[in-house]
């Protein structure tokens, strides 16, 4: 594939402003959500349209934007939250070789180190459920955040959901000082200090004011539907069966999930079935739904904590049990 930026031109038929207003959205609106997701330019001077950026990006632009053109032939409305959605129907058919070299946050820019890290960030972006399974260090819960980060703004996701399991108070949090977000923040601390490094404090004590960005102990997610959000369960060997299927059941329309765990460090009473674990067995196979599994030559912390993962992977050998 050509990394060099080309034009595309081509017109939608036949023309018609009200269906090219309805297309375009409020202020082109619309025309900015394809840009930002796809990492194009769109001009466009009644109905002939120029896309500016790498040819593949640039040809799943006009797919797209020929496609919705259609659908305003059938009187039908273009929402933000259709347009996300006709995103995700083009990210799925993109070369699953071409994984994106990079996610650019206001604060840095943040890209896969190792081939499982540029793996998961193409399932995460390409898939509406993604499991990040593997040892501490190897970038699981960072990247989730990253791309979840990269979804808000590029209005892939209307908000970010941080979920995880609060085993060590088990779950009681009544008794721990504070309201809900100073007894949950000890458990969201490492979502909390990712999110700082990439969109910096005080924006992200704005976003959490405005509830654009939401923590919550996954206990408070029953009975909840999740629309246009990019949700993020991290510790989730520490769910009970019966929490994970809660939680995945949560998924609503336009929302993507990411599920971080390690299996070999599941803090579940004995003999409670980790969550994490019965869902790889269950789920490896469903359409949507993906897998990556990190390694010790994965970890991209002090090069000490390689060499501690690897020794307990060989003291440990083969001996965790099957779900």
């Amino acid at each position: 594939m050509s990394t060099k930026p080309q034009a595309i031109q081509f017109s939608v038929q036949p023309p018609d402003s009200e269906r090219l207003s309805r297309l375009c959205g409020q202020l082109d609106e619309h025309l900015r959500q394809i840009e930002g997701s796809l990492g194009v330019e769109i001009a466009n001077r009644g109905n002939q349209f120029r896309i500016t950026g790498h040819h593949d990006q640039a040809c799943h632009a006009q797919r797209l934007i020929t496609a919705l053109y259609a659908v305003t032939g059938q009187s039908q409305a273009i929402t933000p939250s259709g347009v996300n959605m006709a995103l995700k129907e083009v990210s799925r058919i993109r070369d699953d070789r071409d994984p994106p070299a990079e996610l650019r946050m206001p604060k840095q820019r943040v890209y896969g180190r190792t081939d499982a890290q540029r793996d998961y960030i193409r399932k995460i972006l390409t898939h509406d459920v993604t499991f990040g399974v593997g040892p501490a260090g190897t970038g699981k819960t960072f990247l989730a955040v990253a791309c979840a980060v990269d979804a808000l703004e590029t209005g892939r996701a209307q908000r970010v959901v941080l979920v995880r399991p609060a085993v060590e108070a088990g779950e009681r949090l009544g008794f721990l000082p504070g309201d809900l977000e100073q007894k949950v923040d000890p458990y969201l601390r490492p979502l909390h200090d990712a999110l700082h490094d990439m969109l910096g404090p005080e924006r992200v004590a704005k976003l959490v004011e405005r509830g654009v960005i939401e923590i919550a102990p996954l206990a408070f997610m029953r009975g909840r539907t999740l629309n246009e959000s990019f949700i993020i369960l991290d510790e989730a060997q520490n769910t009970t069966a019966e929490q994970m299927k809660m939680f995945l059941t949560r998924l609503g329309f336009g929302s993507s999930a990411v599920v971080t765990g390690d299996v070999t460090q599941v803090d579940l009473p004995r003999p409670e079935l980790s969550g994490l674990r019965q869902a790889l067995h269950i789920l490896g196979d469903v359409e949507g739904i993906a897998v990556t599994h990190f390694a010790s030559a994965d970890v991209v912390r002090h090069p000490l904590v390689q060499r501690i993962v690897e020794a307990y992977e060989m003291r440990e050998g083969n001996a965790q049990g099957a779900p």
